[in-house]
This record gives structure tokens, sequence and C-alpha cells, in this order.
């Protein structure tokens, strides 16, 4: 196929956010330090949220001050919930920032205490004033297959809040199967039905491998034009408000699969692998990635 995939590394932020574990400052840009050596060029830093809500990011500030001297040919983009966020994340030296909204009403109570018209309009101020700053915003849409209180989630729930997304000025949209219950044939009627409205271009992936679906849901996005994907280093990830989600998929495993439909993703799969076992012994087990495993330290 030979052709170019973007891979959007989740795992200093998603893969971390849930884990009982805290890793320091130090070793969040020592592991952003190895992810970028890897050839990866955009990795997820940080979230400026509540630190009560989200402890693990509580020293995102720290973390970002940390990379300030990473060099350039990485974008680092930070997680914020709303124009305080977003201020707090720019004058750390965010240059983009995500916002993130969900496709499930009860889960966007469990998880933000708001319902989903209400977290959208909280992003009015951010795109406005992004706009204003020259920064680029990506947009987070979770349950798009299914929510942990709701069930299986209608697609016309997802579509309508992509399309909002995108009105605001959403640069990209990240469609997360937040509770990896998501199949290839769904995936795929999902996205045929949000590029009725929306580019192909605009959309990414983001599985969370729960079934050990996740790579088979990859693949059939691929299938469809998706060229952007989500994942994170040795599977890291879960979710604090959706009870039994597993992690996402490993960047590792992502790529091994990359490389043998021979797309191009400009990750070093061997060194990718160092690094998972890297922070896998950092939190006290293995790497919940097959090919780390497969291919050992």
């Amino acid at each position: 196929m030979s052709e170019a995939i973007k891979i959007v590394e989740v795992g200093p932020r998603d893969g971390l956010q849930n884990e009982a574990h805290t890793i320091s400052s130090e070793e969040k840009v020592q592991l952003i330090r190895h992810l970028k050596n890897t050839g990866l060029k955009n990795i997820e830093a940080g979230a400026f949220v509540s630190a009560k809500a989200v402890p693990q990011m509580a020293d995102s500030a720290y973390v970002m001050e940390g990379l300030s001297m990473l060099g350039e040919g990485v974008n680092l983009p930070v997680l914020v919930p709303n124009l305080k966020g977003y201020e707090t994340a720019i004058a750390s030296g965010a240059k983009e920032v995500a916002v993130f909204a969900s496709a499930s009403e009860t889960f966007s109570q469990k998880n933000i205490n708001c319902s989903i018209e209400e977290s959208l309009g909280r992003f009015i101020d951010v795109f406005e004033k992004a706009k204003e700053d020259n920064v680029k915003v990506r947009g987070y849409v979770s349950c798009v297959a299914g929510c942990p209180y709701e069930g299986r989630v209608q697609s016309k729930q997802v579509v309508s809040v992509v399309e909002k997304l995108h009105e605001m000025g959403a640069y990209e949209i990240s469609l997360g199967d937040t509770i990896g219950v998501a199949n290839p044939a769904q995936i795929k009627r999902l996205l045929f039905d949000i590029t009725a409205s929306i580019p192909m271009s605009k959309i990414a992936l983001h599985m969370h491998d729960t079934y050990g679906q996740a790579l088979a849901n990859i693949y059939g996005g691929i299938e469809v034009g998706v060229r952007t994907f989500d994942s994170s280093i040795a599977g890291l990830g879960g979710c604090p408000y959706a009870p039994g989600a597993s992690g996402n998929v490993a960047t590792e495993d992502l790529v091994y699969m990359l490389n043998g439909l021979d797309f191009a993703s400009g990750v070093d799969l061997e060194m990718l692998v160092r690094v998972s076992w890297y922070i896998s012994e950092l939190l006290g087990r293995e790497p919940i990635s097959k090919v780390a495993k497969a291919m050992g330290r």
C-alpha cells in the first residue's frame, strides 16, 4: 500500500492517567523523549484538568516545562476541558490542544458532570481563543460504539457530536471506542455515516482492546480510508469512568501490523519495544502488548 499513516501516541496522557502507580514528572519527560526517539511525531503530553479528578495529570505544567528543550519535529498536544484549562496549557508552552466530548449522555454526566450540550458549550470559548492564538484544536468523541451505562450507542448520536466539533473548528476528530466493544463492521458503518458530512481526512480512530478487537477495527478503518490512529505504548490505558475497559491498542502492535501491510509510519519498531519495556517496568509489570512480549527486552 506504501502510504503514510499518522500515529498519535497517547500513552503519556490517556495511558498513564488511569494508573494507580505514580510516575514522576521527570519519568514522564524521559518517556516522551524516548518515544520521540523512536520516530513518533505526535505525542500527547498531558492534561490540564482537575488534579482531584485525575491526579496522575496534576504535574502536566511541569512536564511541559521539562519538554521545552525537546526540539523540533514533534507535536505535543495536551487535553483541556475548558477555557481555564486552555489558558493554563498555553502558558505552559502548549502549541496544540484537544477537547473531549461524549456520544453518550450518561457517560458525559459521569465523566465530566454535565450534559453533552453543556460540554460542547464550554468549548466555544476554547475554539475562539485558539483561533486568535493560531493554536490547533483536536476533538475527541468517547463511547462511539458503546457506553458502560447505556449499552450500544446509536450512530446518529456520534454523528451529531462530530459535526458540532467540526463546525467549531476541530482540525481532526478522534472517534473513541472507550470500552472496546466495537467490531469492524460497526466501525465501517459508523465511518460511512460520519463521512456523509465530514471528510475522511479529518477522522481518526482511538480503539481500546477490551475484547481483543482493536487491531481488527483499525484494519477496518484502513480499508475505508482512515489514515490517523491513536495508540498507547505498551497498551497502557483504560478509563476511570468506564468499568471493565482495558487499555488502548499498543503502539508497537499497531506498528507491527502497519509494517506488514507496507504502510509507512516512520517508527522504529525495535526502539519502540524497548520503550514499552521501560515504561512497563517503571509501573512494575510486563507490557500488555503481544509484540513487546514476543520480541522481548
